[in-house]
């Protein structure tokens, strides 16, 4: 806008036009001085006063253009005036966006046109036509009349988004004149479209067991609407209960175990997973699918069986073939898995019995017999099927084998004879009759009795021992000789027996001994001799007259196997019972020979010989081993046995294979099983080999076992694709984690061998933009994809089995990128510059302006028009190869060059370009030079040699005449050669005699010369030197939305003046030396780097600002920077030690380096050489602390560092003395009382006297200053102010304790944060009349809230105490070791016993004075580093973490860490003033009449009237009627 005395006028894309009619008769004046306000940007002004010169052009004679080339003596040519004017559109083209889905006949836009004519000539008709796509002509239609265009039906986004018309205004003149602008119409996106999923049932399968995190497959839904009403969150709907198994990703969909899935818990799964598109207008939609997982059964479960111990009893004339029980196994997995098989591992001795595998059906196979072994323990091995099997080898079968009354009583001999003398007496035993019984129990208790007796026989038999005695007196004379029977009957049932006949001769008396014929006799017996057979006869001689020898067996005969009888004057020896081999291999018996009397032995050697009576055993029916497929040929596989109990070749076994499997052969000696070919499991995973052993006894005996071989595979197979190779397609603009293709390959292995996965890891995966997922296969991008960037990516995936080592495959992935038009066309250049002679012929193209669209197909159809600088008319774009047609003549000496706005638009997309069209014309340009400066940073520094000796910049010179070549020449001030000029190209490089520590500004003279011109401009070189102090003492601050050439001209000395009014300090004490972009984020942030001496200061000799107090002036004062400099000044950024790397209670220190290295900048006036800073840091155990990793804190009040009955008060890093009244000092080392003045003793300005009696005193300035050293605690706290103290930085404990006052519902007390209010902080608020605690740690927040009745907001004073602590970390002897990630904060108010409100608080009556807050987080430490604020926070465009910004009243005695601060040594004071007026004591004077009370109150005070007088002083009387109490008045 502009205004001027009597005139006001606007600009308009770059024009000036009158704001309202003006008559220049009246004005008189034909200067007119304006003064305009002009805004390129938000926050960017400019001020320019112009001087108009006002022509009055007459009528019918020219235009103004033409007069004023009158008077300068140079009129051109003259077009014709056109009587009847073309209509003009208000834009050249026109945007608009219409909703999707709105009724037909909804507005779109009006198009107004202007036509100075009148009549018919200027009433105008509208028409427009589609560009493109004739399709949106069906959309569409324009009011002829009004140029209201409205939809003919209902828009649908998806179907097309954009429509692009050429719309005509036509008027009704003669001849008839029209005009064209464009119209694009987008159609804005409603949220009418629901999510749809890849799939409405998604089916996958997973192994039990699989591991926590494993991805189980990712879901994906799409949505037809804009990525605001398509920004897809998941979640599963039924995830409780049984499916809390599974998580879903709620942003990419991924579905994952989050327990471990146990398919004998639940092989099932059916997840409801819904997809949110989360859309705004009219609301969001949702689709659903179902997920239907199922769990793969893993070999997890061994076999159990239903008994831990079976016990069956059978009798022992069991039929051969009879089952006899049953186990049973079962097996939790399921398939072959759960397949049981059985065999006995051990216990069948001789092969009595067998299992059938599939069933445990146990059958006898044969004979048992009670008398050889009464009871079988089994051991039965329950094996599954899996790969590799599981084993349960604790099954036991105790088989008990019940005694059968199968064996009758046989007698050891029969018959038997004995001889007697007929003397003997009563009771003496004649014979011992034996028989025995090979069952048991009852079965085998024997009872004898005499048979074929006559009364008054004159023997009997005890029925138990079988001794026959004599029970009468025996007479050889009347019976010589007695023959009769006995019987041995068992108990059994049936009850058996056997008989034997007994022959009894009485004898005379006898005198000779029997003899042996032979004393030894020796013999063999073959083990499978009949019982009864003749073994031998022995022989015995007895000389006495008819003597009767009997014979005996009186020992040797080893479990009654033989017996012996007389006959025939012999002893008899038969096999009484069957031999054994393997129990007795021979016998030495002890044959007696009696002739009743007397007796002789001899010795019989008896030696049995092996008979084939066993058949080899196999220690188990059916064996199971494993062999690995890649085991070589030879390998043994397995070596199985069996035993046979007989000796020799009875026993030697041979092993055969019953058929002949063609991989395995056994050896027939040693049963070692070894293979004879390859074996491949993918061929066969098993073999059955049945393995017979036989004897070569006579007859040949044998059994037969069961070898199953199960072969383990081994990793020997590569996973193999479907396909040689994949193609896919996907289009550019793809969300990430779009679905693209799926690959699949299968491995001929099995378990993990056979288990792929897929990866891009040692292929392609396009540089990061794809992903697979491992078990699924699918392709999936991983980025944002741009096809003009990469068209087609050729992948390389890899199928990876899990086998040890793994084998891959690899595969070739063909992917195309489908074009969407997402790029707009653009042009060579922003600015381009045609060169145009004039005097070109009307209508004749002088140039073709191109633009080129990245996209392909109709996405790169490009529509060319003008779009602004082209009024009147002078120039025409061809809409579709963009020639440019000139309409009117063109005349150098008139106007030199055309600037046209053109536009390109792929639609929706445009793009602009600013077209600059010189006239060419003779060589009458003077070269274009401004006045520069060249300023040289100069860091010396021992380190690196960093003079910069290369060329430093150009001379910012040109020329408009593009063909000139130019030449320049330094004309003064540049004797000493200071700077080296190229003259031909303009290049300047610095003298090496600048190479040292001392500044320097010249000014020098500098021409350019094309050939005929010559301008002449000033250069002035600067060289500041650089110090270590500068840059220590420095600070960075981060501009927004610029860029290093714009800083430079002409924003640096707006900049230095703006930090100079800051720091109340000179321009020239500020040093910017660093001008670097910030390539940390996104975004034109420019780094500025400087230093400023603080007033008193000389560059060299005074002292710098401190990094730290400038940073907290530019802080508080970043509005009024922002005010000065014109630049918008960001927060400061975070220092590298926020992360907190150091461990335990180390301090992280920023360290600055700086690079001297870097190349000048240049801008059109100024070249600027840069010392970049670079950051690092260093880790330090700070004071107060110590061990190998700075771990342990120390008590700095251990050494009593606090003088004079100082109370020593323990804080981080150090101690405060609370000293005892008269004594001052850091440690209570002076004695005001007796010691003398020191500097600094009288703070704030006050003047310390000493005393004549000893002793000194501290006389303070006026003021709120306190006795005794005139130390200020209390402020005033008016609205909107605040004040600022020196933060509390990195801290790990610390306490603050502060009074206040105030009559506000809501404040804010206290802030401490960042230089950008960002991470942690501590507030203490006031919110509704309680105190409130706020602090955060960097990561969440946490509000300590303790409660007073009656608040705190009722103008009296009232004291906070917060104590804020780390926890440390307690070691595994109990000994505190560095800090935790649990941080503690205590809040008290008023006179509060903080231990009893914070234990026991609740039970007492809500005694809730004190409070705590825990937060517990990663970081350790509260970081403090911004300045402590009182009272409010700074005005600054930041969002505070708090709810309140303001605080009406007062605060005294700030104390932290126990040392109370002094209130006027702040940093800065904002508003605040010292004392508090509000509480001062308003009772003075009498102010209260009459008797009344004063009493102090908020600002004011009150009167305590007595009866009878009222008012504010009690000044009023009153005649009461009846006695009341004092009143009250205010």
């Amino acid at each position: 806008m502009c205004e001027g005395k009597e005139l006001s006028a606007v600009f308009k894309h770059g024009d000036l036009f009158l704001a309202s009619d003006l008559c220049l008769e009246r004005t008189g004046q034909p200067e007119v001085n304006l003064h305009c306000a002009l805004h390129s940007s938000p926050g960017d002004r400019l001020s320019v006063q112009l001087d108009l010169t006002l022509v009055k052009v007459p009528k019918l004679h020219g235009s103004f253009s033409e007069n004023v080339r009158r008077k300068s003596g140079k009129l051109g040519r003259r077009g014709k005036r056109q009587a009847n004017a073309s209509p003009q559109f208000q834009l050249p083209n026109y945007q608009v966006s219409v909703p999707e889905n709105e009724p037909t006949g909804t507005r779109v836009i009006t198009l107004k046109a202007t036509d100075p004519d009148d009549g018919e000539a200027g009433r105008l008709e509208y028409s427009m036509e589609a560009l493109f796509d004739s399709r949106s002509n069906d959309f569409f239609d324009i009011d002829s009349q009004t140029g209201s265009i409205t939809t003919v039906q209902s828009l649908d986004r998806e179907v097309k988004d954009t429509h692009v018309f050429k719309v005509t205004v036509t008027d009704n003149g003669s001849p008839k004149r029209s005009t064209t602008s464009y119209l694009t119409v987008t159609v804005s996106d409603t949220n009418d479209h629901s999510p749809v999923f890849e799939q409405t049932e998604y089916r996958v399968s997973i192994r039990e067991n699989v591991e926590v995190g494993f991805e189980v497959m990712t879901i994906r839904a799409t949505d037809g609407d804009a990525p605001s009403n398509a920004n897809m969150i998941y979640k599963i709907v039924n995830g409780n209960g049984v499916n809390s198994v599974f998580e879903i990703d709620p942003r990419n969909g991924l579905v994952k175990i989050r327990e471990r899935p146990d398919r004998e818990t639940r092989a099932q799964y059916h997840l409801i997973v819904e997809a949110n598109d989360q859309g705004k207008e009219p609301g969001p939609r949702s689709a659903s699918a179902t997920v239907h997982i199922s769990v793969e059964d893993e070999n997890d479960n061994y076999p159990q069986f239903s008994e831990k111990r079976y016990v069956v009893q059978i009798p022992e004339n069991v039929a051969i073939n009879t089952k006899i029980v049953q186990v049973e196994a079962t097996d939790k997995d399921e398939g072959n898995n759960a397949k049981v098989h059985y065999s006995i591992i051990s216990g069948n001795v001789k092969g009595q019995f067998y299992i059938h595998s599939p069933t445990g059906v146990i059958d006898v196979i044969n004979s048992l017999d009670y008398e050889i072994i009464r009871e079988y323990n089994l051991r039965i091995k329950a094996q599954d099927g899996g790969r590799p099997p599981l084993i349960n080898g604790t099954g036991m079968v105790v088989v008990q084998v019940v005694d059968v009354n199968d064996n009758a009583p046989m007698f050891v001999s029969t018959p038997f004879q004995a001889t007697v003398l007929e003397n003997v007496a009563i009771g003496y035993s004649v014979i011992h009759i034996q028989a025995i019984d090979g069952d048991s129990g009852e079965n085998a208790r024997l009872e004898y009795r005499l048979t074929e007796t006559t009364p008054g026989f004159p023997f009997t038999i005890n029925n138990s021992t079988g001794w026959i005695t004599v029970s009468n007196e025996l007479d050889r004379e009347t019976t010589e000789f007695y023959t009769f029977g006995v019987e041995a009957r068992d108990h059994g049932v049936p009850v058996m027996s056997s008989s034997a006949s007994v022959s009894i001769t009485v004898l005379d008396v006898n005198d000779n001994v029997p003899t042996f014929t032979e004393k030894t006799y020796s013999l063999k017996i073959n083990e499978d001799a009949v019982v009864g057979s003749s073994v031998l006869t022995v022989t015995a001689v007895d000389r006495d007259v008819n003597s009767v020898v009997t014979y005996q067996i009186s020992s040797g005969n080893t479990r009654n196997r033989f017996a012996i009888t007389s006959q025939s004057g012999g002893g008899l020896i038969t096999l009484a019972l069957p031999l054994d081999y393997k129990q007795e291999r021979q016998y030495v018996l002890t044959v007696t020979a009696s002739d009743g009397t007397r007796y002789d032995t001899a010795q019989v050697f008896i030696n049995v010989t092996d008979a084939n009576t066993h058949r080899p055993v196999f220690q188990s029916a059916n064996y199971q081993v494993m062999l690995s497929e890649e085991k070589p040929v030879g390998s043994t596989v397995v070596v199985i046995g069996a035993t046979d109990e007989d000796t020799g070749e009875n026993a030697r076994i041979t092993y055969v294979m019953e058929d002949n499997v063609p991989q395995f052969k056994i050896d027939p000696d040693t049963g070692a099983i070894t293979t004879q070919m390859e074996i491949d499991y993918e061929d066969q995973a098993s073999y059955t080999l049945a393995i017979i052993a036989r004897d070569n006894g006579i007859p040949q005996k044998s059994d037969t076992t069961y070898v199953e071989i199960i072969i383990l595979d081994a990793n020997d197979n590569t996973p193999q694709f479907l396909r040689d190779m994949y193609q896919g397609t996907v289009f550019e603009d793809a969300v990430v984690y779009t679905s693209v293709l799926q690959i699949s390959a299968s491995d001929r292995d099995s378990g993990s061998n056979g288990r792929v996965t897929y990866t891009f890891q040692g292929g392609n995966d396009g540089e990061g933009h794809f992903f697979i997922e491992p078990y699924s296969g699918i392709i999936r991008t991983a980025r944002k994809l741009d096809r003009e960037y990469v068209p087609v990516y050729n992948l390389k995936a890899y199928a990876v089995d899990r086998g040890v080592p793994p084998l891959k495959a690899a595969v070739p992935i063909h992917v195309v990128v489908q074009d969407i038009n997402d790029n707009a066309p653009r042009f060579e250049k922003d600015e381009l510059f045609i060169d145009v002679k004039e005097n070109s012929q009307v209508g004749s193209v002088v140039a073709r302006i191109t633009a080129v669209d990245p996209d392909e197909g109709t996405n790169a159809q490009i529509m060319y028009q003008i779009i602004e600088g082209n009024v009147p008319e002078v120039f025409q774009l061809d809409i579709f190869n963009g020639d440019l047609t000139t309409l009117t003549d063109l005349d150098y000496e008139t106007q030199t060059e055309y600037v046209i706005g053109v536009q390109a638009t792929s639609a929706p997309l445009v793009s602009r370009a600013t077209v600059h069209i010189r006239l060419v014309d003779m060589n009458d340009n003077k070269p274009v030079l401004k006045n520069f400066e060249i300023i040289f940073n100069n860091y010396v520094t021992n380190k690196s040699n960093s003079f910069p000796s290369g060329i430093i910049g150009k001379v910012p010179a040109h020329d408009p005449d593009v063909s000139d070549k130019l030449r320049y020449t330094f004309e003064s001030g540049n004797e000493l050669s200071l700077l080296l000029l190229n003259e031909d190209t303009g290049d300047l490089r610095l003298s090496r005699d600048l190479d040292n520590d001392r500044p320097l500004e010249a000014p020098m003279t500098i021409s350019v010369s094309d050939g005929v011109h010559r301008v002449v401009a000033l250069c002035t070189l600067r060289v500041t030197i650089i110090t270590d102090d500068m840059l220590t003492n420095s600070i960075t601050v981060r501009l927004e939305n610029m860029s290093q050439e714009r800083f430079l001209s002409p924003l640096l000395s707006l900049f230095l003046e703006g930090v100079a009014a800051v720091l109340s300090t000179t321009r020239e004490a500020v040093f910017v030396f660093n001008i670097q972009n910030d390539t940390d984020v996104q975004g034109s942030i420019l780094n500025v780097t400087f230093s400023a001496l603080q007033p008193e200061g000389v560059q060299g000799k005074g002292a710098f600002f401190p990094s730290e107090e400038l940073q907290e002036q530019i802080y508080l004062n970043r509005t009024l920077l922002r005010l000065i400099s014109s630049q918008e000044v960001l927060p400061f950024d975070d220092n590298i030690c926020l992360r907190e790397p150091c461990e335990n209670y180390m301090k992280c220190v920023s360290v600055l380096k700086f690079d001297s290295s870097p190349p000048f900048i240049a801008s059109d006036t100024v070249m600027f050489r840069p010392i970049h800073p670079i950051n690092g840091l260093r880790c330090r155990c700070p004071l107060g602390f110590t061990g190998d990793y700075c771990e342990t804190e120390i008590d700095l009040c251990y050494s009593g560092p606090c003088k004079n009955n100082g109370r020593c008060r323990s804080r981080e890093g150090g101690y405060t003395c609370e000293c005892q009244e008269d004594f001052t000092g850091e440690h209570c080392e002076l004695n005001a009382s007796s010691g003398r003045c020191i500097p600094g003793v009288c703070k704030n300005g006050g003047q310390c006297v000493n005393r004549l009696a000893g002793g000194f005193m501290c006389q303070c300035q006026e003021g709120e200053y306190e006795k005794p050293y005139c130390e200020m605690t209390t402020r005033s706290f008016p609205g909107r102010s605040f004040i600022t103290f020196r933060g509390l930085r990195q801290r790990f404990h610390f306490t603050v304790s502060f009074t206040f006052a105030t009559r506000e519902r809501n404040a804010l007390l206290l802030y401490n944060g960042r230089f950008n209010e960002k991470h942690d902080f501590i507030a203490v608020e006031i919110i509704d009349e309680q105190i409130q605690l706020t602090f955060s740690g960097g990561e969440t927040k946490t509000t300590v809230s303790p409660y007073i009745p009656g608040g705190v907001s009722d103008g009296q004073w009232h004291s906070v105490q917060l104590h804020y602590y780390n926890m440390p970390n307690i070691g595994r002897l109990g000994i505190p070791h560095g800090p935790s990630g649990e941080k503690v904060a205590v809040v008290a108010v008023d006179d509060c016993d903080i231990s009893m409100a914070i234990r026991f608080g609740k039970q007492i009556g809500n005694y809730s004075c004190a409070a705590q807050g825990t937060q517990t987080g990663q970081k350790k430490s509260l970081d403090l580093t911004g300045p402590l604020l009182l009272g409010g926070v700074p005005n600054l465009p930041e969002d505070f973490p708090v709810r309140n910004r303001d605080f009406m009243g007062c605060m005294r005695n700030l104390s932290i860490d126990s040392k109370p601060i002094d209130m006027a040594s702040y940093i800065a004071n904002n508003g605040t003033t010292a004392g508090c007026r509000a509480k001062k004591n308003f009772c003075t004077n009498d102010m209260c009449q009459n008797g009344g009370v004063c009493v102090s109150k908020w600002n004011t005070y009150s009167c305590d009237c007595p009866t009878g007088y009222g008012g504010k002083n009690c000044e009023q009387g009153s005649h009461p009627v009846s006695a009341s109490p004092r009143v009250s008045s205010i």
